[in-house]
């Protein structure tokens, strides 16, 4: 009987619970590696264009330190870290039973995932990720933008200072839908960004794998990290100009009377007329310098706790 005893199937539990677990990991290296280039992004998309508080990037990099030490850099970092279990479970989770859900005929019969298959899943995962990262981003937004307002207006006093301040003043005025601010623009950004990001990650290691005779699993790390950060890139620079969108609606305030950014439409419009085109492109360099370090980061870690989990 030995004999004819092979390895156990492994159950769709515990599959998605090794994708969550996975992507939990990978999202804490992604937030610490991250967190102070998005700092710098949001701050420079959402500073006041007469006068600006920052110059630059580096001049953003340098007031941040001298204002707030360099703690400063990771201002609401607490949302991201905390929210890590949730958004990475929805992530991965969704990432990994999409491409299972493709991987299967309708006859129930396994099928191989073809280049479009790849960048179909990443497509699904990014909408539903929108609905677990749009509340971490509004309450990081939240914060990051204080400084801004305080050096704009001496008498400006922060209505909360820490996230769970913020969850409550939101939940406050604006109910269970408060922290959900921007998920119009998040969706529209993380459908198409994840289809790129995703689906290039895995098509690059797929074909990897093949030219190097290996398993995917098998790849050496520097591959996945250069994948990984290409993906990242192709993320950032397909659809930039909406995340400009996004964090304006997400840094605005919770009273929606008082909103200068109350919708999508509006708020493209007043942009524009802000800053023409180059309007919707501050803040690009901080999260390109973010791209490539973080993502790679986050898939190498995705990649090397899953193949530990399956061994």
């Amino acid at each position: 009987m030995s004999g004819t005893d092979g390895p156990k199937p492994v159950s769709p539990l515990v599959k998605v619970g090794r994708d969550v677990f996975a992507g939990t990991a990978g999202g804490i290296a992604v937030t610490l590696v991250g967190h102070p280039f998005d700092t710098l992004k949001v701050r420079l998309q959402t500073q006041p264009t007469n006068p600006p508080i920052y110059d630059g990037v580096l001049d953003c990099l340098k007031k941040t330190i001298k204002w707030e030490g360099p703690a400063g850099l990771y201002k609401g970092v607490t949302s991201p870290l905390a929210g890590q279990m949730f958004f990475r479970a929805t992530l991965f989770g969704a990432f990994g039973g999409s491409k299972r859900w493709l991987a299967t005929n309708w006859d129930g019969t396994p099928r191989e995932l073809s280049v479009a298959d790849f960048y179909k899943a990443g497509m699904m995962t990014g909408f539903a990720a929108a609905f677990t990262e749009g509340p971490i981003d509004f309450y990081k937004s939240q914060l990051q933008v204080q400084i801004i307002r305080a050096k704009a207006d001496p008498n400006y006093k922060p209505p909360y200072t820490t996230v769970g301040e913020c969850v409550k003043a939101t939940i406050r005025q604006n109910g269970i839908r408060g922290p959900f601010q921007a998920l119009g623009p998040t969706i529209v950004r993380n459908t198409p960004a994840n289809a790129a990001f995703l689906g290039t990650f895995q098509v690059l290691k797929e074909s990897a794998a093949k030219k190097y005779d290996c398993k995917v699993a098998d790849l050496p790390g520097l591959t996945v990290m250069a994948a990984a950060g290409f993906g990242g890139l192709l993320y950032w620079v397909l659809i930039f100009p909406v995340d400009v969108v996004k964090s304006a609606m997400a840094a605005d305030t919770i009273v929606k009377a008082e909103r200068t950014y109350p919708d999508m439409v509006t708020t493209t419009k007043k942009l524009w007329a802000d800053g023409g085109f180059k309007r919707f492109y501050r803040g690009f360099t901080p999260c390109l310098m973010r791209a490539v370090p973080a993502n790679a980061a986050m898939l190498y870690t995705v990649d090397k706790v899953t193949a530990m989990l399956s061994s």
